[in-house]
């Protein structure tokens, strides 16, 4: 079904969930398999619709950005500082998918462990928001490059754990290793840009001859709609993390589980 209304709502949920401790993947698996969208090609546009959400990224933190490139003032986070900060985040993350990518996809894509892993990250929520864990660093900027190399080890959850949610993994990461839920959730999106950008583009290198010029409009409602939607998910994220606990995301995580496990066994 490779129609534009197909294209706007894969776009719609990739958008809004990319980037919230709610796994992405669960979403799309229970989207693709109501709207009968499956297979090579559907995977490739899932890929091209990632890239939009990570431009939603790049612009909203576009100073933060620019500063990785041409740094102004003493900030830490910016120059060759920033880029060996997010260089240490993204390295475990790469090792593994270079290592187990191919045996991840063939044998953990599949009902149990996907299901289990969505699970599994609602339970760290649960038991991370239960606790009185000390914050000690609150900026972008107080980052160290221990905190960076572990936050990335968490982040390696999501590549080996399909389901876990990437999102998910560098929230729990960054809040056990004493970040505050907002610099938590912030550095996500940020770290998310590097690897997420590594991982498309070659995939799109790779896939992208399954698509024809005639595929042109859907592949463009796709990724113009991931970068809205992800654009207003990221803000509102933000504007309630601060307020709010994790907990509403582990309990909505259990629901899916459910719904993800029965959609997988049906596909």
């Amino acid at each position: 079904m490779d129609n534009l209304f197909t294209a706007f709502i894969l776009s719609f949920i990739e958008g809004l969930t990319e980037f919230l401790p709610v796994s992405s993947t669960g979403h799309l698996i229970i989207a693709s398999n109501l709207l009968g969208f499956a297979g090579a090609k559907a995977a490739t546009f899932n890929i091209v619709i990632q890239l939009g959400a990570i431009l939603a990224v790049v612009v909203l933190y576009w100073p933060r950005f620019w500063g990785l490139l041409v740094p102004k003032g003493q900030g830490a986070f910016a120059g060759l500082r920033g880029l060996y900060l997010l260089f240490l985040t993204s390295l475990p993350a790469s090792i593994c998918g270079l290592l187990f990518g191919s045996f991840i996809k063939k044998t953990l894509f599949a009902p149990i462990p996907v299901t289990l892993a969505l699970i599994g990250g609602a339970i760290f929520m649960l038991v991370l928001e239960s606790r009185n864990y000390k914050i000690q660093k609150t900026s972008l900027d107080e980052l160290t490059a221990p905190l960076a190399l572990g936050i990335g080890c968490f982040q390696t959850l999501a590549v080996l754990w399909p389901g876990f949610s990437r999102s998910a993994a560098t929230i729990i990461g960054g809040m056990i290793l004493g970040c505050s839920r907002k610099l938590a959730a912030e550095y996500s999106f940020i770290a998310a840009v590097p690897i997420m950008f590594a991982a498309t583009g070659y995939e799109m290198l790779t896939s992208f001859k399954l698509f024809s010029l005639d595929d042109i409009a859907f592949l463009g409602v796709g990724f113009v709609c991931s970068f809205i939607f992800a654009l207003i998910a990221v803000k509102i994220f933000i504007a309630l993390v601060s307020r709010i606990t994790l907990r509403p995301f582990a309990i909505y995580r259990l629901c899916l589980a459910i719904a993800v496990y029965y959609f997988m066994l049906q596909g």
